[in-house]
């Protein structure tokens, strides 16, 4: 007796392909190579930090925004190369652009008018103040009489 395995829909129709994928769901359906940096964020006692690897970057790519307790960091980066023949027909043309951006919602515990960034080694450093009221205090020792 020799046993067949069984193969059940060995060349499925498009019909059944098209309508039993998720279309929503593919998410490398509409991506096209870019990505978002990513974001550390540091609690102090002082201080939130925000730390974002942005290398090759160079500080006037970035816009640092606050509006309403909404922090958003947005670089846009273009950069155009060509090469032209005597003629102005392109022999090699290649274009690069970066864009994204990022949006935080800061609590009310913050000083908004005293935040500050800077650019240094690929990482944009973004320090967020806590306001005096928000700041853990200290172990008060309470005396017993």
């Amino acid at each position: 007796m020799t046993v067949l395995a069984r193969r059940e829909n060995v060349f499925p129709s498009l019909w059944n392909g098209f309508f039993d994928d998720d279309w929503f769901s593919m998410p490398n359906m509409f991506q096209t190579g870019t990505s978002v940096p990513a974001v550390n964020i540091k609690d102090t006692a002082d201080n939130f930090i925000v730390e974002m690897a942005a290398p090759g970057m160079k500080k006037e790519d970035f816009h640092v925004d606050l509006d309403n307790n909404v922090l958003t960091i947005s670089v846009e980066d273009k950069h155009e190369e060509s090469d032209e023949d005597k003629d102005g027909r392109y022999t090699r043309r290649e274009f690069n652009y970066r864009a994204f951006s990022r949006t935080f919602t800061l609590p009310d515990i913050v000083e908004a008018d005293k935040i500050s960034a800077k650019y240094k080694d690929g990482v944009l450093l973004i320090t967020i103040p806590k306001k005096e009221e928000a700041k853990p205090k200290p172990v008060k020792h309470i005396a017993i009489s």
